[in-house]
Protein backbone atom coordinates (compact mmCIF):
# COMPACT_ATOMS: atom_id res chain seq x y z
CA UNK A 1 0.00 0.00 0.00
CA UNK A 2 1.42 3.02 -1.07
CA UNK A 3 0.84 6.31 1.58
CA UNK A 4 0.74 9.65 1.22
CA UNK A 5 3.20 12.30 2.17
CA UNK A 6 2.02 13.81 5.79
CA UNK A 7 0.66 17.20 5.17
CA UNK A 8 2.94 19.17 7.65
CA UNK A 9 5.91 18.23 5.22
CA UNK A 10 4.77 21.34 2.99
CA UNK A 11 3.59 23.95 5.47
CA UNK A 12 5.72 26.08 8.30
CA UNK A 13 7.47 23.79 10.79
CA UNK A 14 4.61 22.83 13.55
CA UNK A 15 4.84 20.78 16.64
CA UNK A 16 5.21 17.23 14.45
CA UNK A 17 8.15 18.38 12.92
CA UNK A 18 9.65 19.41 16.12
CA UNK A 19 8.50 16.16 18.10
CA UNK A 20 10.64 14.38 15.12
CA UNK A 21 13.11 16.38 15.10
CA UNK A 22 15.40 14.16 17.02
CA UNK A 23 15.18 10.99 14.59
CA UNK A 24 15.10 13.47 11.47
CA UNK A 25 18.99 14.28 13.05
CA UNK A 26 19.71 10.76 13.10
CA UNK A 27 18.21 10.06 9.62
CA UNK A 28 19.76 13.01 7.83
CA UNK A 29 23.46 12.26 9.57
CA UNK A 30 22.95 8.30 8.28
CA UNK A 31 22.30 9.78 4.70
CA UNK A 32 24.92 12.50 4.88
CA UNK A 33 27.23 9.95 5.08
CA UNK A 34 26.06 7.62 2.80
CA UNK A 35 26.43 10.18 -0.44
CA UNK A 36 29.84 11.08 1.12
CA UNK A 37 31.50 7.74 1.73
CA UNK A 38 29.44 5.00 -0.60
CA UNK A 39 31.41 3.39 -2.99
CA UNK A 40 29.67 3.42 -6.34
CA UNK A 41 29.82 1.42 -9.18
CA UNK A 42 31.29 2.81 -12.67
CA UNK A 43 30.01 2.26 -15.92
CA UNK A 44 31.46 2.11 -19.47
CA UNK A 45 29.01 4.69 -20.85
CA UNK A 46 27.62 8.07 -19.17
CA UNK A 47 24.74 8.21 -16.78
CA UNK A 48 22.65 10.82 -15.65
CA UNK A 49 20.58 10.57 -12.61
CA UNK A 50 17.54 13.14 -12.56
CA UNK A 51 16.70 13.02 -8.85
CA UNK A 52 15.13 15.54 -6.30
CA UNK A 53 16.04 17.08 -3.27
CA UNK A 54 12.75 15.57 -1.63
CA UNK A 55 10.18 12.84 -1.33
CA UNK A 56 7.31 13.10 -4.06
CA UNK A 57 7.06 14.11 -7.22
CA UNK A 58 8.64 17.35 -8.77
CA UNK A 59 8.80 16.22 -12.95
CA UNK A 60 11.64 13.95 -12.76
CA UNK A 61 9.78 11.57 -15.68
CA UNK A 62 9.25 14.31 -17.88
CA UNK A 63 12.22 15.40 -17.64
CA UNK A 64 14.27 12.45 -17.62
CA UNK A 65 11.83 11.93 -21.39
CA UNK A 66 12.84 15.11 -22.71
CA UNK A 67 16.35 13.94 -22.28
CA UNK A 68 16.30 10.42 -23.74
CA UNK A 69 14.54 12.08 -26.84
CA UNK A 70 17.13 14.63 -27.31
CA UNK A 71 19.49 11.75 -26.90
CA UNK A 72 18.06 9.77 -29.74
CA UNK A 73 18.24 13.30 -31.94
CA UNK A 74 21.89 13.01 -31.34
CA UNK A 75 22.35 9.67 -32.66
CA UNK A 76 22.38 8.01 -29.45
CA UNK A 77 21.00 5.17 -28.03
CA UNK A 78 19.51 5.80 -24.37
CA UNK A 79 17.92 3.60 -21.69
CA UNK A 80 16.17 4.42 -18.21
CA UNK A 81 16.81 2.79 -15.06
CA UNK A 82 14.18 2.68 -12.87
CA UNK A 83 13.70 0.75 -9.60
CA UNK A 84 10.01 0.39 -10.48
CA UNK A 85 8.40 1.67 -7.31
CA UNK A 86 5.05 0.38 -7.03
CA UNK A 87 5.44 -2.72 -8.96
CA UNK A 88 5.52 -6.56 -7.58
CA UNK A 89 8.68 -7.72 -9.60
CA UNK A 90 11.61 -8.01 -7.32
CA UNK A 91 14.25 -9.35 -10.13
CA UNK A 92 16.13 -7.22 -12.86
CA UNK A 93 13.39 -6.95 -15.67
CA UNK A 94 13.59 -5.36 -19.31
CA UNK A 95 10.03 -3.36 -19.56
CA UNK A 96 7.67 -4.65 -22.12
CA UNK A 97 4.83 -2.22 -22.39
CA UNK A 98 2.96 -4.32 -24.50
CA UNK A 99 3.12 -6.89 -21.66
CA UNK A 100 3.49 -5.92 -18.37
CA UNK A 101 1.19 -4.50 -16.62
CA UNK A 102 2.10 -1.49 -13.70
CA UNK A 103 0.93 -3.95 -10.93
CA UNK A 104 4.40 -5.86 -11.98
CA UNK A 105 6.40 -3.05 -12.98
CA UNK A 106 4.98 0.60 -11.63
CA UNK A 107 3.64 3.08 -13.92
CA UNK A 108 6.79 5.20 -14.08
CA UNK A 109 8.45 2.69 -15.82
CA UNK A 110 5.56 2.04 -18.41
CA UNK A 111 6.01 5.39 -19.37
CA UNK A 112 9.32 5.10 -19.73
CA UNK A 113 9.08 2.35 -21.90
CA UNK A 114 7.47 3.78 -24.57
CA UNK A 115 10.39 6.11 -25.28
CA UNK A 116 13.58 3.81 -24.59
CA UNK A 117 15.24 1.00 -23.29
CA UNK A 118 13.69 0.66 -19.64
CA UNK A 119 14.87 -1.71 -17.10
CA UNK A 120 13.90 -2.27 -13.55
CA UNK A 121 15.85 -3.56 -10.73
CA UNK A 122 15.57 -3.38 -6.90
CA UNK A 123 20.11 -3.14 -7.33
CA UNK A 124 20.84 -0.46 -9.80
CA UNK A 125 24.06 -1.82 -10.61
CA UNK A 126 22.64 -4.76 -12.41
CA UNK A 127 19.69 -2.96 -14.16
CA UNK A 128 22.24 -0.68 -15.58
CA UNK A 129 24.49 -3.46 -16.56
CA UNK A 130 21.73 -5.09 -18.28
CA UNK A 131 20.65 -1.90 -19.91
CA UNK A 132 24.56 -1.78 -21.38
CA UNK A 133 24.25 -5.76 -21.89
CA UNK A 134 21.20 -3.97 -24.36
CA UNK A 135 23.28 -1.78 -26.34
CA UNK A 136 22.55 1.18 -24.01
CA UNK A 137 25.41 4.08 -24.66
CA UNK A 138 23.37 6.81 -22.34
CA UNK A 139 21.99 5.66 -18.94
CA UNK A 140 19.26 7.84 -17.63
CA UNK A 141 18.38 7.17 -14.25
CA UNK A 142 15.35 8.08 -12.99
CA UNK A 143 15.80 8.85 -9.09
CA UNK A 144 18.08 7.32 -7.28
CA UNK A 145 20.97 10.74 -6.31
CA UNK A 146 21.08 9.92 -2.48
CA UNK A 147 21.29 6.28 -2.53
CA UNK A 148 22.22 5.02 -6.29
CA UNK A 149 25.49 2.72 -5.80
CA UNK A 150 26.50 4.36 -9.37
CA UNK A 151 29.12 6.36 -10.48
CA UNK A 152 27.17 9.19 -11.64
CA UNK A 153 28.41 11.79 -14.37
CA UNK A 154 25.82 14.28 -14.52
CA UNK A 155 23.15 14.72 -11.23
CA UNK A 156 21.01 17.26 -12.43
CA UNK A 157 17.94 17.85 -9.94
CA UNK A 158 14.59 19.05 -10.59
CA UNK A 159 12.67 21.44 -7.98
CA UNK A 160 8.93 21.87 -7.85
CA UNK A 161 8.77 26.07 -8.05
CA UNK A 162 5.54 25.81 -6.23
CA UNK A 163 6.54 23.37 -3.53
CA UNK A 164 9.70 23.91 -3.27
CA UNK A 165 11.21 21.54 -0.34
CA UNK A 166 8.23 21.92 2.14
CA UNK A 167 9.79 22.93 5.56
CA UNK A 168 12.93 22.03 5.22
CA UNK A 169 13.54 19.52 7.28
CA UNK A 170 14.77 16.23 6.57
CA UNK A 171 12.39 12.96 6.30
CA UNK A 172 10.48 12.15 8.93
CA UNK A 173 10.04 16.18 10.06
CA UNK A 174 10.00 16.82 6.33
CA UNK A 175 10.07 15.59 2.98
CA UNK A 176 13.82 16.42 2.51
CA UNK A 177 15.87 13.47 1.82
CA UNK A 178 19.39 14.27 3.03
CA UNK A 179 20.45 17.42 4.53
CA UNK A 180 20.20 19.78 1.43
CA UNK A 181 24.10 21.53 1.77
CA UNK A 182 25.25 17.60 1.42
CA UNK A 183 22.98 17.08 -1.64
CA UNK A 184 24.15 20.33 -2.94
CA UNK A 185 27.38 19.69 -3.26
CA UNK A 186 26.99 16.27 -5.28
CA UNK A 187 24.91 17.97 -7.95
CA UNK A 188 25.66 19.29 -11.17
CA UNK A 189 22.99 21.21 -12.18
CA UNK A 190 19.55 22.42 -10.61
CA UNK A 191 16.02 22.42 -13.00
CA UNK A 192 13.64 24.62 -11.73
CA UNK A 193 9.57 23.60 -12.71
CA UNK A 194 7.78 26.24 -13.11
CA UNK A 195 7.06 29.70 -12.69
CA UNK A 196 6.54 29.74 -8.59
CA UNK A 197 9.22 31.17 -6.14
CA UNK A 198 9.32 28.58 -3.79
CA UNK A 199 12.31 27.14 -5.02
CA UNK A 200 13.96 30.52 -4.95
CA UNK A 201 16.47 30.58 -1.74
CA UNK A 202 17.51 26.92 -3.51
CA UNK A 203 17.74 28.80 -6.74
CA UNK A 204 20.44 31.65 -5.11
CA UNK A 205 22.00 28.91 -2.85
CA UNK A 206 22.91 27.34 -6.24
CA UNK A 207 23.98 30.17 -8.01
CA UNK A 208 26.55 30.93 -5.02
CA UNK A 209 27.89 27.22 -4.98
CA UNK A 210 28.78 27.57 -9.16
CA UNK A 211 26.21 25.91 -9.83
CA UNK A 212 23.58 26.37 -13.34
CA UNK A 213 20.22 26.61 -12.70
CA UNK A 214 18.19 25.73 -15.52
CA UNK A 215 14.47 26.65 -15.75
CA UNK A 216 11.28 24.55 -17.80
CA UNK A 217 8.02 24.44 -17.62
CA UNK A 218 5.45 20.89 -17.97
CA UNK A 219 3.40 21.90 -20.63
CA UNK A 220 0.11 20.15 -22.43
CA UNK A 221 1.13 18.47 -25.09
CA UNK A 222 -2.38 19.18 -27.13
CA UNK A 223 -3.38 22.31 -25.35
CA UNK A 224 -6.70 22.97 -26.88
CA UNK A 225 -7.77 19.50 -26.43
CA UNK A 226 -10.09 20.50 -23.53
CA UNK A 227 -11.07 23.80 -24.05
CA UNK A 228 -14.72 24.87 -22.65
CA UNK A 229 -15.06 21.67 -21.07
CA UNK A 230 -16.75 20.97 -17.89
CA UNK A 231 -14.39 17.86 -16.38
CA UNK A 232 -14.05 15.87 -13.71
CA UNK A 233 -10.70 15.86 -13.33
CA UNK A 234 -8.96 12.27 -10.79
CA UNK A 235 -5.22 12.04 -10.71
CA UNK A 236 -3.22 9.32 -8.41
CA UNK A 237 0.51 11.50 -8.01
CA UNK A 238 2.38 12.83 -5.34
CA UNK A 239 0.84 16.42 -6.00
CA UNK A 240 -2.56 16.67 -8.01
CA UNK A 241 -2.76 20.46 -7.93
CA UNK A 242 -0.11 20.79 -10.89
CA UNK A 243 -2.35 18.39 -12.93
CA UNK A 244 -5.57 20.53 -11.79
CA UNK A 245 -3.84 23.83 -12.69
CA UNK A 246 -2.59 22.19 -15.88
CA UNK A 247 -6.20 21.47 -16.66
CA UNK A 248 -7.94 25.00 -16.33
CA UNK A 249 -4.19 26.16 -18.29
CA UNK A 250 -6.27 24.29 -21.57
CA UNK A 251 -9.09 26.05 -20.82
CA UNK A 252 -11.83 23.46 -19.08
CA UNK A 253 -13.69 23.74 -15.98
CA UNK A 254 -13.09 21.14 -13.29
CA UNK A 255 -16.50 20.66 -11.69
CA UNK A 256 -15.60 17.84 -9.59
CA UNK A 257 -11.73 16.43 -9.03
CA UNK A 258 -10.73 13.33 -6.98
CA UNK A 259 -7.03 13.02 -5.76
CA UNK A 260 -5.57 9.56 -4.42
CA UNK A 261 -2.83 8.68 -2.80
CA UNK A 262 0.50 8.44 -5.15
CA UNK A 263 1.00 5.35 -7.48
CA UNK A 264 -3.04 4.05 -6.09
CA UNK A 265 -4.42 1.48 -8.37
CA UNK A 266 -8.21 2.29 -8.14
CA UNK A 267 -10.60 -0.15 -6.58
CA UNK A 268 -13.66 -1.35 -8.28
CA UNK A 269 -16.00 0.91 -6.02
CA UNK A 270 -13.33 3.63 -6.83
CA UNK A 271 -13.89 2.99 -10.55
CA UNK A 272 -17.56 2.83 -10.28
CA UNK A 273 -18.25 5.68 -8.48
CA UNK A 274 -16.07 8.25 -10.50
CA UNK A 275 -17.77 7.04 -13.46
CA UNK A 276 -21.31 6.78 -12.08
CA UNK A 277 -20.70 10.49 -10.48
CA UNK A 278 -18.96 11.85 -14.75
CA UNK A 279 -22.24 10.56 -16.14
CA UNK A 280 -24.64 11.51 -13.61
CA UNK A 281 -23.13 15.63 -14.03
CA UNK A 282 -22.23 15.15 -17.77
CA UNK A 283 -18.83 15.71 -17.42
CA UNK A 284 -15.74 14.16 -19.00
CA UNK A 285 -13.33 12.30 -17.53
CA UNK A 286 -9.48 13.51 -17.10
CA UNK A 287 -6.40 12.07 -16.13
CA UNK A 288 -2.76 11.87 -15.85
CA UNK A 289 -0.66 9.37 -18.04
CA UNK A 290 0.05 7.83 -15.34
CA UNK A 291 -3.25 7.19 -13.79
CA UNK A 292 -4.30 5.57 -17.33
CA UNK A 293 -1.07 3.43 -17.03
CA UNK A 294 -2.54 1.69 -14.44
CA UNK A 295 -6.08 1.62 -15.52
CA UNK A 296 -5.26 0.08 -18.99
CA UNK A 297 -5.22 -3.56 -18.98
CA UNK A 298 -6.82 -3.67 -16.00
CA UNK A 299 -9.71 -6.46 -14.35
CA UNK A 300 -13.38 -5.27 -14.14
CA UNK A 301 -14.67 -1.77 -14.85
CA UNK A 302 -10.91 0.06 -15.07
CA UNK A 303 -10.63 -0.62 -19.15
CA UNK A 304 -14.03 0.99 -19.42
CA UNK A 305 -12.59 3.88 -16.82
CA UNK A 306 -9.61 3.92 -19.18
CA UNK A 307 -12.15 4.31 -22.67
CA UNK A 308 -13.96 7.18 -21.08
CA UNK A 309 -10.76 9.26 -19.75
CA UNK A 310 -9.29 11.95 -21.57
CA UNK A 311 -5.47 11.58 -20.87
CA UNK A 312 -3.40 14.74 -20.66
CA UNK A 313 -0.03 14.06 -21.90
CA UNK A 314 2.90 16.83 -20.71
CA UNK A 315 6.28 17.67 -22.40
CA UNK A 316 9.43 19.31 -19.88
CA UNK A 317 10.18 22.45 -21.84
CA UNK A 318 13.07 24.24 -21.35
CA UNK A 319 13.17 27.83 -21.52
CA UNK A 320 16.51 27.19 -23.47
CA UNK A 321 15.79 25.00 -25.69
CA UNK A 322 19.71 23.84 -25.95
CA UNK A 323 19.53 22.53 -22.62
CA UNK A 324 19.12 18.66 -23.09
CA UNK A 325 22.08 18.96 -25.36
CA UNK A 326 24.20 20.45 -22.75
CA UNK A 327 23.46 18.12 -20.03
CA UNK A 328 23.99 15.47 -22.63
CA UNK A 329 27.26 16.64 -23.56
CA UNK A 330 28.79 17.28 -20.28
CA UNK A 331 27.54 13.69 -19.08
CA UNK A 332 29.36 12.35 -21.84
CA UNK A 333 32.85 14.68 -21.36
CA UNK A 334 32.51 13.92 -17.32
CA UNK A 335 32.39 9.90 -18.46
CA UNK A 336 35.56 10.11 -21.19
CA UNK A 337 37.44 12.64 -18.10
CA UNK A 338 36.35 9.37 -15.53
CA UNK A 339 37.46 6.89 -17.56
CA UNK A 340 40.70 8.49 -18.32
CA UNK A 341 41.98 8.85 -15.48
CA UNK A 342 40.43 5.42 -13.71
CA UNK A 343 42.94 3.83 -16.93
CA UNK A 344 45.77 6.54 -15.44
CA UNK A 345 45.33 5.12 -11.91
CA UNK A 346 45.12 1.38 -12.67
Amino acid sequence: MVSEAPPFWWTSIGWQARCLAPVSFVYGRVAAALMRHRRRHALPVPVICVGNFTVGGAGKTPTAIAIARAARAKGLKPGFLSRGYGGSLDVTTVVDPHHHRSTAVGDEPLLLAREAVTVISRRRIPGAEKLVAEGVDLVIMDDGFQSARLKVDYALIVIDSIRGVGNGRVVPSGPVRAPIGVQMSHLDAILKVGKGDAADRLVRQAARSGKPVMVAEVLPAERDALKGKSVLAYAGIADPTKFYRTIEQMGALIVDRQGFPDHHHLAEDEIADLIERAARQGLQLVTTTKDHVRLAGGHGRSGELAELSHVVDVNMVFDDPKAPDLIIEAAIANCRRRRLVAAIES
